[in-house]
């Protein structure tokens, strides 16, 4: 039976159902709920949202095309593990635009966004992972992104602030939390450069402020991409 998040709308017809059911698909990988390399079967996809097989299909060619599917020989639809490079080169771009949002937000932040962030990056340093369904981890991740959306949303530009969303849909989000939360030391690291961005955005210092959300990304996407090289070799067996 289809969960309320993801019934599909009865008012839905042609590419709208198809357009909705690709989203609806996109959310559980974006989640984790289907994981980098799991089978994605039509039948059951079909079953699930109480739609026929052919939007499911339709759905499928759509974000095989926009590259989070891979059709593999005997295998059929899989999640697409993304290739290491893909990840550094996106967060190099990433890291480009988080650091533009970091130095607008210099003159525009208030004592209240400031607050927001102290307040978000300690909740994400006191709430580790202890196992993939714990309550606490999932606190952890909300708090990272409350922390970067803050800024982004205080720098007040919208194609910016679009901009990045784009990357940050480009893979599962689950996994780069997973490594923030469930790694202590990797944790620290993330706790101690938030601190720095901080502070300099506090100090008024725009360039000093884009400088450490650059560094702090760009370590970000090295971490992920280490992940991915160790696992891109291993998902698909068994």
């Amino acid at each position: 039976m289809p969960t309320t998040d993801d019934t599909i709308t009865t008012e839905a017809t042609g590419h709208a159902l198809v357009d909705e059911i690709a989203a609806k698909i996109r959310a559980r990988i974006m989640s984790g709920d289907i994981p980098i390399g799991a089978q994605l079967r039509q039948a059951e996809l079909a079953s699930d949202f109480g739609v026929s097989r052919t939007p499911v299909r339709e759905a499928l060619r759509q974000l095989q095309t926009g590259g989070l599917i891979d059709v593999v020989p005997n295998r059929g639809a899989v999640v697409r593990v993304p290739a290491p490079w893909e990840v550094r080169e996106a967060y190099e771009v990433r890291a480009e635009l988080e650091a533009l949002a970091a130095a607008r937000a210099v003159d525009r932040i208030s004592a209240d966004d400031l607050e927001r962030l102290r307040v978000a990056n300690q909740e994400m340093f006191d709430h580790p992972l202890t196992s993939p369904d714990d309550v606490s981890g999932a606190e952890s991740r909300r708090e990272n992104d409350v922390f970067h959306n803050t800024i982004t949303t205080v720098s007040a530009n919208q194609r910016l602030a679009r901009s990045i969303d784009e990357i940050n849909e480009t893979f599962p989000r689950n996994v780069s939390a997973q490594l923030l939360v469930g790694d202590p030391r990797h944790r620290e690291e993330n706790y101690r450069e938030h601190l720095r961005i901080i502070e300099a955005i506090a100090a008024g210092d725009a360039e000093l402020a884009g400088r450490e959300m650059r560094e702090h990304v760009i370590k970000a996407g090295e971490h992920l991409a280490r992940w991915y090289e160790q696992r891109s070799s291993t998902v698909f067996r068994g």
